[in-house]
């Protein structure tokens, strides 16, 4: 078909009747599956009600970094003070490129990669946070693993990490835990017969005897280190597949399978229970950390605002790579939950209350940890400086510690790894569903027909599954770390300046805006405008840059010395990093070398959006666009419900308001 008539005109120039045009468009596409010949291609689906998209975006952003990062950057950085670059960043960086990436998925209704034919020269972008979202997945799920067996651990009358004469525990722990012993139950059978005033002195010599020997024996490290992780010596030593966490890593992958099998339809369903139960055990947990002797050292170390450091360029990357993370920005699964928006549908106020439930949930999880380690802290006598930690550390030991101190510990234990389950579960499922999505609109007419993509959802997750084994070796944890640090790091920076860049100055920020109207059907503030313009892509490279300055090679710190990762490693760690953003260049540059004419006409013609009817602007010169003909207008479609040609004058170029001026003419005429 040549281009005129793919832009709905004969090659004298007249409009192609409607008939015409849907003939055109079935001969240019032999898979399509309005033909009789073949199986019928599924509609692409939409959200059933409003809450839906809101909650899909809260279940996935926010997440474990808002439970075990946040609070740790906050009391490192200046306690409340952090505050200040922390909400900084939420409204120079955050905000803008969160609403970019729905509302451009949601105006092109598709994924992260079909999204970006907005500008085809630049459709690496898309294909870079595919890449990134899938190796996040295949580490994510790791920490769901690890979960779900300290879960299963949890189901005892006493917690396996509270006493150290386990098998696992090493001898010096055993002979500790047993002389402790001794020492408290001799202590019992002398109490009855010494004098009431030596009780405080045989209390204390007692304690600090017990104390001094089992300070080098620490049972909740050796439980995580040499009974959950059995770790070996390094990275080069993969050791064997442990059993019991591989069966969990499969249990983690069979409840994500079952969330999303069904796409949203049933991942919708499920975002109602995994978005918001989190709240309810944070609340709880909350009570009962207040009420901790200690809790409020805890929290005074958390807010208590050091001014200082806000004169350290260090506080102001974590600010803003934390923003990045806690949004989950440039994974393209942002995009993907856009996209299955109706057209109308309004995300610019969604991303405003996003925006609010995501911090509030930062500084409530940071409430919930810090009382507790409060507790811990005046417990073992010691600074809450020196129990605080961030990452799997205050997960699987800071935070068990703590645990195995309080009265029925197993209960607290159990709602506090159910929420660690709920908070990272939908942020998986909805990663998983964001990959898929990717590529499902990729090839719709294979893989959205008959139950091809609940199967390829289920090779998807086999294959991560696959990945995953390498994860729970004995050596698993460096390999853990090697993705974690470089996989999907500072990398999403780098992604979200060219996301801005493209939208701003290839794509055209007012044709944009444009858009934007033509979805909501008002035009928003102009500060959207500056920050994609000049701000956002500012910040964000400004961020990258000094993050690229302070760059340290990885290292893995354990309780008793800090692990170095051979250079064959690291070099991994790099193509990790690089296997994503490479194919930005890469599909430049072969879009460029495809295209036919000077090197002006090239990058002009790779430049066209590739949009279809109802995205026109009023007015648009056919000329700058490439008029997607693969499939005709549908006003049944849920996508495009409440869109009406005849009023619309988006669609006041289209062939589609032609049919319709031809019905209602016909019907006046009695034909």
């Amino acid at each position: 078909m040549n281009d005129s008539k793919q832009n709905g005109y004969s090659s004298d120039g007249d409009p192609l009747s409607w008939k015409q045009q849907e003939a055109e468009a079935l001969s240019s596409d032999d898979s399509a599956t309005t033909s009789s010949e073949g199986p019928k291609m599924k509609r692409r689906e939409v959200w059933a009600n409003k809450l839906d998209f809101l909650l899909a975006c809260i279940g996935f952003s926010v997440g474990l970094g808002n439970v075990w990062r946040f609070p740790f950057l906050c009391y490192r950085n200046g306690g409340g003070a952090f505050l200040i670059p922390y909400f900084t960043a939420v409204l120079l960086g955050g905000i803008p490129v969160f609403f970019l990436e729905v509302s451009l998925g949601q105006f092109m209704s598709e994924g992260g990669i079909g999204t970006w034919k907005i500008t085809p020269l630049f459709q690496g972008i898309g294909y870079a946070c595919t890449i990134i979202v899938f190796l996040l997945n295949c580490e994510y799920n790791i920490i769901l693993t690890w979960t779900f067996y300290y879960l299963f651990s949890s189901f005892n009358t006493v917690l396996p990490w509270s006493q150290g004469d386990n098998e696992w525990n090493s001898e010096l722990c055993r002979n500790s835990s047993k002389m402790a012993a001794s020492l408290m139950s001799n202590y019992s059978k002398m109490a009855s017969s010494v004098v009431s005033k030596l009780n405080d002195t045989m209390t204390t010599v007692a304690y600090t005897v017990a104390t001094e020997n089992t300070t080098k024996c620490d049972p909740v490290t050796e439980f995580w280190e040499s009974k959950v992780l059995q770790l070996s010596s390094g990275v080069d030593h993969a050791g064997t597949v442990k059993w019991d966490l591989a069966l969990c890593l499969l249990l983690a992958w069979i409840v994500v399978y079952g969330c999303i099998w069904k796409g949203i339809k049933s991942s919708g369903k499920v975002m109602y229970f995994t978005a918001t139960s989190p709240y309810i055990l944070m609340l709880i947990l909350l009570i009962r950390g207040v009420t901790l002797d200690g809790a409020a050292e805890g929290l005074k170390f958390y807010l208590l605002p050091d001014w200082s450091k806000l004169q350290e360029a260090q506080v102001w990357v974590d600010a803003g790579t934390q923003i990045f993370f806690s949004y989950s920005i440039s994974l393209g699964t942002l995009t993907a939950l856009g996209s299955y928006n109706k057209f109308r549908h309004n995300s610019y106020r969604d991303a405003m209350i996003f925006a609010g439930v995501n911090s509030f949930t930062s500084i409530l999880a940071g409430l919930v940890i810090f009382s507790v380690l409060g507790f811990m802290a005046k417990q073992q006598g010691v600074s809450v400086a020196d129990v605080a930690e961030s990452g799997p550390g205050l997960a699987f030991i800071a935070y068990p510690t703590a645990v195995a101190q309080m009265p029925v510990a197993p209960l607290w234990s159990v709602l506090f790894f159910v929420m660690i389950i709920l908070l990272g579960l939908d942020s998986q499922f909805v990663g998983v569903e964001g990959f898929i999505t990717a590529c499902v609109d990729m090839y719709p007419h294979y893989l959205r027909i008959g139950k091809r993509r609940e199967i390829f959802t289920g090779i998807v997750c086999f294959i991560c599954f696959l990945i995953g084994l390498s994860m729970v070796t004995e050596g698993g944890m460096y390999v853990f770390q090697l993705f974690d640090y470089y996989s999907a790091s500072r990398i999403v920076l780098v992604v979200a300046f060219f996301e801005c860049i493209v939208v701003a100055y290839i794509y055209g920020i007012n044709r944009y805006y444009d858009n934007l109207e033509m979805m909501f059907g008002f035009r928003i503030a102009p500060v959207m405008k500056i920050c994609w313009m000049f701000v956002t892509p500012l910040f964000s490279l400004t961020i990258f840059i000094m993050g690229a300055i302070s760059y340290s090679e990885l290292t893995y710190k354990r309780k008793t010395y800090e692990y170095t990762y051979p250079s064959w490693a690291i070099g991994v760690g790099w193509m990790l990093a690089l296997v994503s953003v490479i194919w930005i260049p890469i599909t430049f540059f072969k879009r460029v070398i495809d295209a036919e004419g000077s090197i002006a006409q090239r990058l002009m013609s790779t430049t066209r959006p590739i949009l279809k009817r109802h995205q026109l602007r009023q007015g648009e010169d056919l000329t700058k666009v490439v008029l997607d003909e693969s499939c005709s207008f549908d006003p049944d479609d849920p996508i495009l419900q409440g869109l009406d040609p005849r009023d619309e004058p988006l669609l006041a170029n289209s062939v589609e308001l032609q049919k319709i001026e031809n019905s209602k003419r016909n019907e006046t005429n009695g034909v």
